[in-house]
């Protein structure tokens, strides 16, 4: 679902969000809530607190796309520190929607600041 909209960063939102909220709310969540830009043609990802639906909200050049998923079975694993954004990689939007958490143990993790042997 989320794989094809071209976006340079994915945010997720933390934490329980109404999903009740349109596009103006949550846009307006993710400039008051995260000092994010809405309008930069990043993805955010909101769930509430059923954890059996998203929503996606994204800026396509002359609007707003909000995207809304439902599972009919089985909940995402989703990060439950309130008020909190969490950038994702692509790994990490490709295992939350398989249904797995965004931090996986057993995954090799990015190696930064290598000391020379």
């Amino acid at each position: 679902m989320l794989d094809a909209i071209r976006a340079e960063h994915v945010y997720i939102a933390c934490g329980y969000t109404d999903l009740r909220s349109g596009i103006d709310r949550l846009a307006a969540l993710v400039q008051s809530s995260f000092h994010l830009d809405p309008f930069s043609g990043s993805l955010y990802l909101f769930c509430g607190r059923r954890v059996d639906r998203i929503k996606a909200l994204y800026w396509d050049t002359d609007g707003f796309v909000l995207l809304y998923k439902r599972l009919e079975r089985g909940q995402y694993q989703w990060p439950r520190t309130p008020e909190e954004v969490k950038e994702l990689t692509p790994q990490q939007l490709r295992w939350l929607q398989e249904g797995l958490s965004i931090y996986q143990p057993k995954a090799h993790r990015p190696v930064s600041g290598m000391q020379d042997f």
